[in-house]
């Protein structure tokens, strides 16, 4: 099974990039996933099922401990090689 995250870590800051925010985008970027997209008021990434919610457990531990308040997921189930 494929599965698509889509997150956004809070508070914002548009100033500068809270710690949160940077630790979320290096958790996904360090798992093995593929189609990450990082944006400026979210994060979309899409694997295998057990790589993204291995991802997203981490990416909720580690932003909460430095920082977020509020932790938006979404979970959608892909068909196999769907987009």
């Amino acid at each position: 099974m494929r599965l698509k995250v889509e997150f956004t870590t809070e508070p914002f800051d548009l100033d500068e990039t809270p710690a949160h925010a940077r630790v979320a985008r290096e958790v996904i970027e360090a798992a093995e996933l593929d189609a990450v997209d990082v944006g400026p008021f979210g994060t979309m990434a899409e694997g295998d099922a057990d790589a993204v919610l291995d991802a997203v457990d981490a990416l909720l531990r580690k932003a909460l401990a430095v920082g977020a308040t509020r932790i938006s997921v979404q979970v959608n189930v892909r068909e196999e090689g769907g987009r």
